[in-house]
């Protein structure tokens, strides 16, 4: 664990990590804007952004790699050449002594834009912390299971056939998962739009993993190769319901696929730089009050059985994202409830991964307004 923490903290310092056999400097990925112009960027300690095509171009010797076109392009084509052309570049600017090239701005200089504009599918995880599902049982008497402790599957629990094959002595229930639309995306600093006359608006702050390959019926033991890297998802959340009871009134697409409620990003972590994924501490501010706390050690499925259900469903693309679940500490399950208004802030943090804060802001009605 120290090893791990020592890495972590090596990756926000610019520290060099040995990564499959190389001593490189971590870099984080990110999409960016500055006078209208949209570029890939390399994000080196949290502070400055390197203009991907253009300090390629610039620097020698040349690359024969074609520039990637965005985010999912670079994804697609990161262990066909482009990868290596991003250390190379990053060991150029790191050289540098004197000016700064103009391929080179600072971080606050330039308008962050979602990593993936936009990811073709986001597969969300429900309750995949078992205290998380203990607050919103607590919350929500008819979601109670005495027979079973939370996160435990009740007795007679059956595999999903052909999707998720219960192991022996396996006692967790199955993965559950719901599609989230790519519409809902928004940029680290943009604000959450409360909808008209929606009042329950909930955080939900995620680990999101991106998908590096075209992964279809992947094993969680070979999961990882299918995997590019890391980020972060606020799942946003309206919990006021539907307003009637068909199918005991549950509804995804109205609990979770508002215009603003996925909040992105800020940036891309590759793999490399993520020693263990199951060991990122977790803390989520509500206008700097502490209200989620916890580790993603402590999730019922860890990312690899993610990569599994999800890729035993439907083929999954680079540049896809699954947001893995969060911890205990939504505002729904407060006494008395903690809702989203208008002047809030809320700063979501997976240790290594980095922070995403978004204000949020109320209703426009007009449907022109985004």
């Amino acid at each position: 664990m120290k090893r791990v923490i020592a890495l972590l903290l090596g990756a926000g310092l610019g520290l060099t990590v040995p990564v499959q056999g190389q001593t490189v400097s971590p870099f984080k990925l990110g999409t960016f804007q500055i006078q209208n112009r949209t570029f890939v960027g390399i994000v080196l300690r949290d502070s400055v952004v390197v203009d991907f095509a253009a300090a390629s171009r610039a620097i020698t010797p040349a690359s024969k790699v074609m520039l990637p076109a965005d985010m999912k392009d670079l994804i697609a084509r990161y262990e066909s050449g482009l990868r290596d052309r991003i250390v190379q570049v990053v060991q150029s600017v790191n050289a540098r002594t004197g000016g700064r090239p103009g391929y080179v701005y600072d971080l606050a200089a330039v308008k962050t834009m979602p990593p993936m504009m936009y990811p073709t599918t986001m597969l969300n995880v429900a309750v995949n912390y078992t205290e998380h599902g203990a607050e919103m049982a607590a919350r929500d008497a008819s979601r109670a299971t005495p027979a079973a402790p939370q996160g435990s599957a009740l007795p007679g629990t059956k595999s999903a056939p052909g999707i998720w094959e219960r192991k022996p002595g396996d006692n967790r229930w199955n993965p559950y998962m719901f599609l989230k639309s790519p519409t809902s995306v928004i940029a680290n600093g943009e604000s959450i739009q409360l909808p008209v006359g929606r009042t329950e608006i909930d955080w939900e702050c995620e680990l999101g993993v991106v998908i590096g390959r075209k992964a279809s019926r992947v094993p969680a033991a070979g999961a990882k190769d299918y995997i590019f890297g890391y980020t972060l998802e606020n799942d946003v959340s309206d919990r006021g319901g539907r307003g009637d009871t068909r199918f005991a009134g549950s509804d995804w697409l109205i609990g979770k696929s508002h215009d603003t409620f996925a909040p992105l990003g800020p940036f891309i972590v590759p793999r490399e730089f993520v020693p263990n994924p199951q060991a990122l501490p977790i803390k989520v501010l509500l206008n700097g009050k502490p209200f989620q706390e916890g580790s993603s050690a402590d999730m019922i499925h860890d990312v690899y059985e993610q990569v599994e259900y999800g890729s035993n469903i439907m083929t999954l693309r680079p540049g896809d994202v699954i947001s893995t679940g969060t911890p205990p500490g939504v505002g729904s399950a407060k006494k008395p409830p903690v809702y989203f208004k208008a002047g809030d802030s809320l700063s979501c943090t997976y240790e290594g991964i980095g922070t995403l804060v978004n204000p949020v802001v109320g209703p426009v009605s007009s449907a022109s307004s985004r």
